[in-house]
């Protein structure tokens, strides 16, 4: 998690990842910095950790040439920035501030920007918000540590993570500890400053020196290119859906998860009017060093439920192949835990096929069919660290990812308490085909029809004796 990077090669990445670090790297105003977050061994109080991010930031020194694109070379192709770190990034000055960029705890950027839902468009506020955090300029991230903190100028925070070293619910432990933390033990002073004392005679943080040539700025400028392409196709739209939580979807007494997931079939089928292969992520930490596995979740039995809800069967017959697909669902999603999955098998089967160097038709085209819905639910894992009834404002937006598919949807959606589900949907403004506001609608509207559907089915029904009983047992 910490003191970890990202190394570009000619043929594959390599993680490294160092014991310890005492400082992490700083970019503010195209300028980087190397602040010791450790001073004879004892960690600086929060008071001095914002005193001296106050000296970066009354720093008036400009960037050195070159030096304020140079985290566009993290951004964009892999070989290239292989190529520049190799030659001119090995030795002298340039390694040494390299170093203390790779070397660091993480990175964070101090960004210029004002973000958050605040103000007088706060949906299209949100879109934006989730949009910087996932890609910025794209050179004001280093995009190969592990994870990135980016401040904004009006205090708003959030986190941008590289992807190889971890998944989504690691990065989420550590922010909502982190936030926790933050709000309800350390606080503020009423006057807005960090608590703790400040030893006046803490080094300045260190400004990095460089020595960037131009064939180096010339390749970042390049790499910026192509990152700037990508980042300006990736349309992110976030909403928050407060119609209902888990709370009335366990009172049906089905999985919340198992629910979302056929309601973006349902909204998928009315979007593009047909199935996709569907991707959810499930982990598989019951195993040493275990990561994800998939749960295909465009089943037979949910395509069966939603075929029949859109061409007007009987409800009784809806409801019924509705709890057959989400009994189905929670199958997958077990077998998917407990490492009797199809995914991380084939890919198997696939590493060794490259090995023995045997041809497999059957592997070549499973593996290249193509993700056109890629969904994850982020675990909110330390609830007692919140109490979202007496302090609502602290509900997490979740987090995000692009599209897996130029014509796709990616899908990544937080349940939050009992009555809240926070979705971040993105696909690429280039495809004629997806849209990502459309799409989050379609969501809302699938989980509500679908929530209608059910309710019916627990409403009680008088009997002979005139007494209530529900009518859900036997379906279940």
């Amino acid at each position: 998690m910490f003191n970890t990077t990202r190394t570009p090669g000619q043929e594959t990445d390599v993680l490294q990842h160092w014991q310890d670090s005492e400082f992490v790297a700083v970019y503010h105003k195209g300028r980087f910095f190397r602040l010791w977050v450790y001073l004879a061994g004892r960690l600086l109080s929060p008071r001095e950790i914002e005193y001296q991010i106050q000296r970066i930031m009354d720093d008036p020194s400009p960037p050195q040439p070159g030096e304020d694109k140079l985290s566009a070379l993290t951004a964009g192709d892999r070989i290239p920035w292989a190529q520049m770190r190799k030659q001119y990034f090995s030795s002298g000055i340039n390694k040494r501030s390299l170093d203390a960029i790779e070397r660091a705890a993480f990175f964070v950027t101090l960004d210029d920007e004002e973000q958050g839902m605040r103000g007088e468009d706060p949906a299209g506020n949100l879109d934006r918000y989730a949009k910087s955090l996932l890609h910025g300029k794209c050179y004001d991230r280093w995009f190969d540590k592990s994870f990135s903190i980016v401040i904004y100028k009006n205090g708003k925070s959030g986190l941008n993570a590289e992807h190889s070293w971890a998944d989504a619910p690691t990065v989420a432990h550590l922010w909502e500890y982190t936030l926790a933390t933050d709000a309800f033990q350390l606080g503020y002073t009423e006057d807005g400053h960090c608590k703790g004392d400040v030893d006046r005679s803490l080094p300045l943080p260190q400004r990095l020196v460089w020595d960037i040539p131009s064939e180096v700025q010339a390749q970042a400028s390049s790499s910026l290119a192509v990152a700037q392409a990508l980042a300006d196709d990736v349309d992110c739209h976030v909403f928050p859906f407060r119609e209902f939580g888990k709370g009335r979807i366990k009172k049906l007494r089905v999985s919340p998860d198992a629910f979302i997931q056929i309601g973006l079939q349902l909204a998928y089928y009315r979007d593009r009017g047909g199935f996709c292969l569907t991707y959810e992520a499930s982990m598989t930490r019951l195993f040493r060093e275990g990561r994800t596995e998939t749960v295909r979740s465009c089943s037979s039995e949910s395509s069966a439920f939603v075929k029949a809800l859109e061409n007007g069967e009987v409800e009784e017959q809806c409801r019924r192949l509705f709890r057959l697909a989400s009994e189905r669902h929670q199958n997958l999603y077990r077998m998917a835990m407990t490492g009797a999955g199809i995914d991380r098998h084939l890919f198997c089967l696939y590493v060794v096929s490259k090995y023995l160097g045997v041809e497999s038709p059957f592997l070549k085209e499973v593996l290249s069919e193509p993700w056109r819905l890629s969904t994850s639910q982020t675990p909110v894992q330390q609830m007692e660290l919140f109490d979202l009834k007496n302090n609502p404002e602290f509900v997490s937006l979740g987090g995000g990812f692009g599209p897996v598919a130029d014509d796709g949807y990616g899908v990544s959606y937080i349940i939050v308490g009992e009555d809240m589900i926070n979705f971040h949907v993105s696909s690429k403004y280039s495809c004629s085909e997806t849209d990502s506001h459309r799409f989050g609608a379609q969501v809302s509207k699938a989980l509500q029809d679908i929530m209608t559907l059910l309710s019916v089915d627990t409403k009680t029904s008088t009997s002979s004796k005139g007494t209530a009983q529900p009518q859900t047992k036997k379906l279940l």
